[in-house]
């Protein structure tokens, strides 16, 4: 499921079905109604929330506790929003970092559930840190993912145990 078609043909390789739901402002609390609807009829039990790069709604989170995974691009609470790579290397940054974590009402302040970096330098462009944190972002999605799965997260208090 997406909200742009790029990867329909990747999912057809794979014979997994594929459903797009395009936004626009206009559209998309009723797109995501549909996109609830779908995902409850399916019975899924987790919801990736993978270059997304939308807000879910209040009612989109209540649908779905403690089951929606969404991968920051930083090392939260730093560098929230757009282009965090380059807020980072304007900053100097010695450190990228990524977080999963459970996806709320409330903007990227879900429980975290897994955070990891990688080491930057004066030498690395914006692009490298944007290749660096992206290679990041995927590992650190998988353990959370993996972690979940495994049923090896506890969330209390907007805060997660993870156990090993």
């Amino acid at each position: 499921m997406s909200n742009h078609p790029d990867l329909a043909s990747v999912a057809g390789q794979f014979g997994v079905p594929f459903h797009v739901f395009p936004k626009a402002a206009d559209t998309k609390l009723a797109q995501e109604r549909l996109e609830r609807e779908l995902l409850l009829e399916l019975e899924v039990d987790l919801v990736v929330l993978a270059r997304y790069m939308q807000v879910v709604s209040d009612s989109f989170c209540e649908a779905f506790p403690q089951r929606i995974i969404n991968i920051h691009h930083s090392f939260l609470p730093a560098f929230v929003g757009g282009k965090p790579y380059h807020q980072a290397y304007a900053r100097g940054v010695k450190l990228i970092g990524a977080t999963a974590h459970y996806a709320t009402a409330v903007l990227d302040e879900g429980p975290i559930i897994e955070q990891d970096v990688v080491r930057a330098s004066h030498r690395d462009a914006v692009e490298d840190l944007v290749r660096k944190g992206r290679d990041l972002e995927k590992v650190v999605l998988a353990r959370a993912v993996r972690s979940h799965l495994d049923d090896r997260v506890l969330v209390y208090a907007n805060k997660t145990v993870v156990f090993e």
